[in-house]
């Protein structure tokens, strides 16, 4: 069997005894087919025999993907693979990172499956309201995809796109939920917390609520990102309750990025039993996707518990690298994620990562 579909197996099957060794053999995988993560380790003194534990494998920082290419000979292969861009708001649009996927498919079923865990776990069609724009309309992004994806699986045939390249159309939106609560139909919103933003700010304006029905839920992810006035988590979810009648148990953080096809998600009541709506929210990654913490300096994991840089070893990553290091802060407890925010300045580390990154390509950059 190939890495591809064991890999695609363990998505569909999850065995989390078999994690480990599916790790190793997606990282000796991705040693031999993406050249830059190869010069990466071997510059490092860590190729494969070297490497004895998944914490060991060698991780690349997210910002990397700016600088190197790290698709591998899959998407060479690959009539189907997909490419998707970053959106450039931290360092611009002229240094936008770019994640290869050879394989979609893969990214198709991780998306799809978590989501059924933590926002569909009733396993309901519903109504949709997209806040972002969809793949037909921006398919260079990797959350545009997923909201696709989203409406496939799991929508009716009352879907509204509210979202351009170049705004949301709040007013449309409205009108699309003020309907939905007329015909007592429950809607799923997805999109970005900007986007939110600028919907609560639209019904402010207007002075109106709208009551939507019981199993109305919301998916918002970006956080402060694109906000002029930043809304924080706990305020998305006051106002989806006063200003929309949704739950908040059925408000839903997302947290992903382009560099990886898994996504973490809040735990709630909805999705999670035993977790209370009074305690402070933590994330929930896929059997598939293994968080660590780790210190900024020696990059080794910390204790559970302890804060760190937040990294990721993410099986559907196999046709790039799967070893991800962000620039987010957080901590790791019994499986359970909280993520506190950006780092303040480069980590050591991960900034020892990009330099080895950009001299390499800018001296191999000579065509």
């Amino acid at each position: 069997m190939s890495i591809h579909k064991q890999v695609l197996t363990f998505i569909h099957r999850p065995e989390p005894e078999s994690f480990d060794r599916l790790a190793m053999d997606v990282f000796r995988h991705q040693f031999e087919t993406v050249d830059a993560y190869r010069r990466y380790c071997v510059a490092r003194g860590l190729e494969p025999d070297a490497v004895g534990r998944v914490d060991d494998i060698p991780a690349v920082s997210n910002v990397a993907f700016k600088y190197a290419d790290l698709a591998g000979a899959d998407a060479e292969q690959s009539p189907d693979a997909a490419v998707f861009l970053t959106s450039g708001t931290t360092q611009g649009r002229e240094r936008r990172g770019r994640h290869v996927v050879a394989r979609p498919e893969i990214y198709r079923a991780s998306a799809i499956a978590h989501l059924r865990t933590m926002l569909f776990p009733d396993a309901p069609r519903m109504a949709i309201l997209a806040m972002h724009p969809t793949a037909d309309v921006m398919p260079e992004s990797s959350l545009s995809a997923m909201i696709s994806w989203s409406i496939e699986e799991f929508g009716t045939r009352r879907i509204f796109a509210a979202a351009s390249r170049e705004r949301v159309d709040g007013a449309a939106a409205i009108a699309f939920l003020v309907d939905c609560e007329a015909r007592r139909e429950p809607v799923c919103i997805m999109g970005t917390t900007a986007a939110f933003a600028a919907l609560v700010s639209g019904l402010r304006t207007g002075n109106r609520k709208i009551r939507l029905a019981p199993g109305s839920r919301m998916m918002d992810t970006g956080g402060a990102k694109g906000q002029r006035v930043p809304m924080p988590a706990s305020d998305v979810i006051a106002q989806a309750e006063d200003l929309l009648a949704i739950a908040p148990p059925m408000v839903i953080n997302e947290y992903g990025m382009t560099e990886l096809c898994s996504q973490l998600y809040d735990a709630t009541s909805f999705n999670c039993a035993g977790v209370s709506n009074t305690q402070e929210r933590y994330k929930i990654p896929p059997p598939w996707l293994r968080v660590t913490a780790r210190d900024p300096v020696t990059l080794r994991p910390v204790a559970d518990g302890a804060v760190g840089i937040l990294t990721f070893f993410d099986l559907a990553n196999v046709g790039s690298v799967s070893a991800v290091m962000t620039e987010d802060l957080g901590y790791v407890e019994r499986g359970r994620v909280r993520v506190l925010g950006r780092a303040a300045g480069e980590a050591r580390g991960c900034a020892l990562g990009i330099g080895q990154f950009s001299a390499t390509e800018a001296a191999e950059d000579t065509r």
